[in-house]
């Protein structure tokens, strides 16, 4: 992936750092693929804003992405990288011979016309999709399973990768992006490769505007707000100072356990930053 500059022919042009989409081959989605994505401005069910500085943006169609890579000892012939609005991973059409179409996530170093395939008897190769336990120790991988058959969970995101850093017994350890190091069942599948579009945290969107259209709202801080609605707010100027940081609700933002009790506490061998 490449980056652009911009001319400074205005202030929001001055500093915007866009990407170049080279490795785009197809524009237009897949319409058997799609389907319609309703917004929900950051409510649940009783319409009740869970996700604070959520609305608006742009309409999106959600691409139907194949997290699962179920359809073992077949391969698949990569039509196109394209744009997924929804994510920051490009993702590949593939096609399988009797003609069914589906959605990757594009791994850096893939290309139209590559052949990709997932099962234990696939090799161990860029794109292919392998029960962990079935790749080396070494192999950067991505698009990883946590439970067997509910399809991937992490390591998703553009230029994101984990590394097999051992194997013992049922399990694999698996170095994630965090620096955690966690043990997976070796029945779990993962994709060989890093994520593509690597260079997506060195776009600049440049004004506020950019930000919009992506369904992010206008965030204020808590110290200029009132004491009814945030614990930092009141006071004249920028009083009280020292406060520790918290949320609006009041819960310590810093140094506050949140994962308490959790049952997959076991399956983590290192826990990231140690």
């Amino acid at each position: 992936m490449g980056l652009r500059t911009y001319r400074p022919t205005s202030p929001g042009r001055r500093a915007m750092v866009g990407a170049t989409f080279e490795e785009i081959t197809k524009t237009k989605p897949e319409k058997s693929l799609l389907v319609t994505l309703k917004k929900k401005a950051g409510r649940n069910n009783q319409g009740k804003v869970t996700v604070r500085h959520r609305g608006g943006g742009s309409r999106r169609k959600l691409r139907i992405i194949d997290f699962k890579r179920d359809k073992t000892g077949v391969a698949a012939e990569v039509l196109a990288i394209e744009y997924d609005p929804n994510r920051s991973a490009y993702i590949a059409l593939v096609q399988y011979p009797e003609e069914e179409k589906r959605y990757i996530l594009a791994p850096l170093g893939l290309a139209v016309g590559q052949s990709v395939m997932s099962g234990p008897d696939a090799e161990v190769r860029v794109g292919n999709a392998l029960p962990i336990g079935r790749i080396p120790v070494g192999t950067i991988i991505h698009n990883i399973e946590l439970q067997p058959g509910k399809g991937a969970q992490i390591v998703r995101s553009a230029g994101s990768s984990a590394l097999i850093v051992a194997r013992e017994d049922r399990y694999t350890h698996v170095r994630l992006p965090s620096g955690e190091i966690r043990k997976i069942l070796n029945v779990c599948m993962a994709t060989v490769g890093q994520v593509g579009n690597a260079d997506h945290r060195n776009v600049k969107l440049g004004k506020a505007g950019r930000s919009r259209w992506k369904g992010r709202r206008p965030t204020v801080r808590g110290s200029v707000m009132s004491p009814r609605d945030h614990p930092h707010g009141g006071g004249e100027g920028r009083s009280p100072i020292g406060m520790n940081p918290k949320t609006p609700w009041g819960k310590p933002a810093l140094g506050y356990r949140t994962r308490t009790n959790k049952v997959s506490d076991k399956m983590i061998v290192r826990r990231r930053g140690k």
